[in-house]
């Protein structure tokens, strides 16, 4: 079907195609990150958050603000706007938008948590609730347990794209790729020094990417950052991200990842008639919230000087 998607796309998608390009177009611009650095207060910030479409969340609030509750408030508006693209979806982008609700799995404190958030209402259900209940996880480790799930939803997650077909599953593809390599990278510098053996390191790694399956050898027996290093740099598409860092250092690799997410997610836009777009939004609102929250902050600690050091521009 790729190249035909004109054809059909709009009788059920353009609808909601055309909501989630209005929903971009509102991100924050480089002037209102610029505006937003300079800002002494916490009100400060809502007060030129009140211009954004964060206004309506944030103009009921009282002083003194806290940085939870310009999170909190910021996270209402990106959660409104996924269930209203959710309940206008049909058969299967609607699948498609459940699909983006793994991120709960970011929020689980604990297994029981863990296990009512994500084995029993999302995608993965299927896959474990009948073999696997909250009582049998009390004993996993939540970290092992929390990338165990994660690599199951973005291997599945990736098959349903390649059943899309079409530019959905070309650009899918392409970001779902990156994510699996990034996840990857995270677990073998989170796991150096510790008791993950070199066989548990690589079952948690996902079954596609650049890495898969060669880098995955490499990454599951390097012991430092500069290992990881080296294993990177032989993928074109990743030299520019360890070409920002000196040797041995990895606090800013973190940044240095999400900046090319965000490169990523933009292009999504450059192309129509697909479902990407939806992910692209949720996961560029998801970076947009990181960066407020780090600002406000930087703003209640009085850490101005640091507020440039992990905020990563959208536009």
């Amino acid at each position: 079907m790729y190249g035909f998607e004109a054809l059909s796309f709009n009788i059920h998608g353009g609808y909601l195609e055309a909501i989630v390009r209005g929903h971009r177009s509102g991100l924050l611009t480089t002037a209102d990150y610029n505006n937003l650095c300079q800002c002494e207060t916490l009100d400060d910030i809502k007060m030129h958050l009140s211009a954004t479409e964060y206004g309506p969340y944030l103009q009921n609030e009282p002083s003194p603000l806290h940085t939870t509750t310009i999170v909190e408030k910021c996270t209402l508006k990106l959660v409104d706007d996924y269930k209203h693209m959710l309940c206008q979806a049909t058969e299967p982008l609607s699948t498609f938008l459940e699909y983006i609700t793994i991120a709960t799995l970011a929020v689980a404190q604990n297994m029981r948590e863990l296990y009512r958030l994500v084995l029993v209402d999302t995608p993965l259900a299927p896959y474990f609730s009948e073999c696997i209940t909250s009582e049998d996880l009390d004993d996993m480790n939540i970290e092992i347990m929390r990338n165990t799930l994660y690599k199951a939803y973005l291997e599945d997650f990736y098959r349903f794209c390649q059943k899309l077909g079409g530019a959905t599953a070309e650009i899918m593809s392409d970001l779902l790729a990156f994510e699996a390599d990034r996840r990857a990278v995270n677990i073998t510098i989170n796991s150096i020094g510790t008791e993950l053996t070199r066989d548990d390191r690589r079952k948690l790694y996902s079954n596609f990417g650049l890495f898969y399956p060669y880098g995955h050898e490499e990454l599951a027996v390097c012991e430092d950052i500069d290992q990881v290093r080296a294993v990177m740099e032989k993928y074109p598409p990743y030299q520019s991200i360890f070409a920002k860092l000196s040797y041995g250092e990895s606090q800013m690799l973190d940044k240095a990842f999400y900046e090319e997410e965000v490169k990523r997610h933009c292009l999504a836009f450059e192309q129509q008639f697909h479902y990407a777009v939806f992910f692209a939004y949720m996961r560029l609102r998801e970076q947009e919230i990181r960066n407020l929250m780090w600002i406000s902050e930087c703003v209640a600690q009085n850490q101005k000087s640091r507020v440039h050091d992990s905020v990563v521009f959208i536009f």
